[in-house]
């Protein structure tokens, strides 16, 4: 009965554990996530400052531009009334000088023909009166014009600002477009390649192009302020969906934005998103290659001077597009899917096993098995490279045994010595492949659904499937005579 009580508080003791081990990861989180909000908060509260006095500066620059302009405008009209005023001045003061010149002779005329009537001498006054008749004739007074060459109007030189003024009245802050919505669902993170496909909230025919950003991270949910990584930029975005290509999935995740932009300015960034790129990292184990192996970083080497390149495990290959799918219906757009890797394990191989491989098994695995979930990663062997085999492998390949020879090993082998082939081969039978061996190889593994298929990468020709019920991790494997390289 004691023992009863004992194994049933230790039952509930155990759950109490991984309850209270959940409510820690929960709260570890929460608080992950609020630092971060903090950050942000306090990021944006700076740049907030910092983008008013900006904005300040520039407004006082276009106000300064516009009074600068109507002060050059009101220079130069004041200047057109003063050379009309100059002009009209000049006109009128000649014609004040010789209307009072006329004037005077006029009137010394005038008097002269007066005293001309009181003359009583018949031949003097016939002789004053021809005179007078002459000078009349030749009277400036009779040959000027009287009437003014210039006007005192002057609201030909008047401004009018009534269509003006409502437009300045009316000056308003540029309008921006609103900040675009990023669809998930129509998101797409396929072999090195991301698609990113956004919305606006409401039409707006006025967008030029857009600006979408992006950058790696290996944080999950929103971004970081204090991020590593900083924002690439493509600019000049046509249209709602753009794709990122020749992209290197060495991180977990990529964080995402777009704005819209018209003529006049940029509206505010969409919601960030987080795509998960997650990468099927592996190197190569070289504990368990064949002396006559040379592994190098990316690269494994046949040496038939029987030494060792390193005699720890060295980084050899990182996937060429591990990467989740979000949107399904658009696998068809490459022909090799490379979803996430869900669950993968390194562990190290036993000691004594760098002796296993022997007589023509010139044989490396990789060091990171794969429990679950799906993998992609590709093969691409040196020109010369005459013999050489790519596949999968249980950890417990047998000391002598060569891939494709076992029934716990798969791969497809091509040998160009003495005569070509191309060839699938698993527990020692050959299926020999119709097409020509392509310069790279993309392989890629569903371990939950029993899949191993061969591409060429270079077009993603399916070469061969092999359906497979996996009953324990597998591990990357490699067989060659030459030199292979594995590469992004």
């Amino acid at each position: 009965m004691q023992n009863e009580q004992q194994c049933d508080f230790v039952v509930v003791v155990c759950f109490l554990q991984d309850a209270l081990q959940r409510i820690i990861a929960t709260l570890a989180n929460k608080n992950e996530e609020l630092q971060n909000f903090i950050e942000t908060l306090n990021h944006t509260l700076g740049r907030v400052q910092v983008n008013s006095t900006q904005v300040v500066s520039d407004l006082e620059e276009e106000f300064d531009t516009l009074y600068s302009i109507l002060d050059e405008m009101k220079e130069s009209m004041t200047n057109t009334i003063k050379q009309d005023t100059v002009r009209k001045s000049h006109e009128l003061q000649n014609q004040l000088t010789q209307s009072t010149s006329a004037l005077e002779s006029a009137e010394e005329l005038l008097e002269f023909a007066n005293n001309a009537l009181h003359i009583t001498d018949e031949g003097d006054f016939t002789k004053a009166a021809k005179q007078i008749k002459d000078r009349v004739t030749m009277a400036p007074a009779f040959r000027l014009t009287l009437k003014p060459k210039a006007t005192d109007n002057m609201t030909h030189l008047m401004v009018d600002f009534s269509q003006e003024r409502p437009l300045l009245q009316g000056l308003k802050f540029l309008p921006v477009p609103r900040a675009p919505e990023i669809v998930l669902g129509d998101c797409l993170v396929i072999d090195n390649e991301v698609t990113v496909a956004w919305r606006m909230p409401a039409e707006d025919s006025k967008i030029d192009h857009y600006i979408l950003e992006y950058r790696k991270t290996s944080h999950e949910g929103l971004p970081r302020v204090k991020d590593e990584q900083c924002w690439e930029v493509v600019d000049d975005v046509k249209s709602t969906e753009h794709t990122l290509q020749g992209l290197r999935f060495d991180t977990k995740f990529m964080n995402f934005r777009v704005r819209a932009c018209n003529r006049a300015a940029a509206g505010d960034y969409s919601d960030p998103v987080t795509l998960e790129t997650r990468a099927f990292n592996f190197g190569f184990d070289s504990t368990s290659s064949h002396l006559n192996l040379k592994v190098e970083d990316r690269s494994v080497e046949w040496d038939p001077q029987g030494g060792k390149g390193v005699d720890s495990k060295v980084k050899g290959k990182e996937n060429k597009g591990s990467a989740h799918f979000t949107n399904l219906k658009n696998m068809s757009r490459s022909g090799t899917p490379s979803p996430k890797r869900t669950s993968v394990t390194r562990s190290p191989a036993p000691r004594g096993a760098r002796d296993r491989f022997t007589g023509e098994s010139y044989t490396v695995l990789g060091d990171t098995s794969m429990e679950s979930g799906q993998h992609y990663w590709e093969v691409k062997p040196q020109k010369d490279c005459k013999s050489y085999s790519v596949g999968l492998a249980y950890r417990n390949l047998g000391k002598f045994e060569q891939l494709g020879k076992t029934n716990t090993s798969w791969c497809i082998h091509v040998n160009n010595w003495l005569q070509n082939s191309f060839a699938a081969k698993h527990n020692n039978k050959a299926k020999n492949l119709d097409v020509a061996a392509p310069d790279s190889i993309g392989v890629y593994c569903d371990f939950d659904r029993g899949q191993l298929s061969f591409y060429n990468a270079e077009n993603k020709q399916l070469l061969h499937t092999f359906k497979v019920k996996f009953t324990q991790p597998v591990v990357p494997a490699f067989m060659c005579i030459n030199t292979i390289y594995f590469h992004n």
